[in-house]
């Protein structure tokens, strides 16, 4: 069980250092691996590439980005010159055991895994690397570009979007998992990116806005008390502990992980 809360410069170094000792303790492949991104909201986008290497073959498309101008297009790939930052580094996946990518595994995510952590799910999902379980994601799939000005000050931008292997759009979409597992949460209070004004829509959603302005939205389904009643009371009283007995999600993720396994071991 492998928990990464944030992005950050080393998360793709400390990754690779926690599956090497994990390996070697167990002194056989590994039975499962089961990666948590929930309530990750992301940060570098190296590090997400890398985290993604560490489980793809080499050479495998992570993501890549699409906008008006020619400079905002990337495509990154599983090899070091994408997620390493800076030249000269040291690959820190050259000596990890090639059967980490073969392990069965799964990805928990939720309405909070937003941005980098979509990548990471996007990419082993499109891949058929892992299975996804929870909750649809935030939705955050957009590039920012910050454009220095003669005063000193700076404009942020928003240059173009992210997409997935397969082509799939990440804006104000988010990744729908493989095996949808609620966590008891009100979702009254889940915001998403679509949720957010003036947010930048989603490219196949250029249909959806072409109907006509005469059409009017569906009306919200009434809920019986007892249904409100009955939701309350299956919601969690407070935190949950992330792999704890408690944790609805992890606890269906790892016997997910076991049905995979006894299929890889037939």
């Amino acid at each position: 069980y492998v928990r990464i809360a944030q992005f950050q410069e080393h998360t793709g170094e400390d990754l690779a250092k926690l599956l090497k000792n994990l390996r070697q303790q167990n002194k056989t492949p590994l039975k499962g691996i089961l990666l948590d991104l929930r309530n990750n909201p992301g940060g570098l986008l190296n590090a997400a590439v890398g985290v993604s290497a560490a489980f793809l073959p080499k050479g495998d498309l992570v993501v890549y980005t699409e906008g008006r101008a020619q400079d905002s297009k990337m495509h990154l790939t599983a090899v070091p010159a994408d997620y390493l930052k800076g030249g000269g580094k040291d690959d820190y996946l050259k000596d990890l055991p090639e059967d980490i990518r073969t392990t069965p595994m799964a990805v928990l995510v939720n309405n909070g895994s937003a941005s980098a952590s979509e990548i990471v799910a996007g990419a082993l999902q499109d891949h058929k690397r892992a299975l996804i379980v929870g909750m649809q994601s935030f939705g955050k799939g957009s590039v920012q570009s910050i454009l220095p000005m003669n005063n000193g000050t700076a404009i942020k931008m928003t240059t173009a979007r992210y997409f997935t292997p397969n082509g799939r759009s990440i804006q104000a979409k988010g990744i729908v998992p493989d095996i949808i597992v609620d966590d008891g949460s009100d979702p009254s209070f889940v915001t998403k990116e679509a949720d957010l004004t003036n947010h930048l829509s989603n490219p196949k959603d250029a249909d959806a806005n072409a109907v006509s302005k005469d059409s009017k939205p569906a009306a919200a389904p009434v809920k019986k008390p007892e249904e409100e009643k009955k939701k309350t009371s299956d919601a969690p009283s407070g935190p949950i502990e992330p792999g704890s007995k408690a944790d609805k999600q992890f606890q269906e993720a790892m016997n997910i992980l076991k049905g995979l396994q006894i299929i890889q071991n037939k």
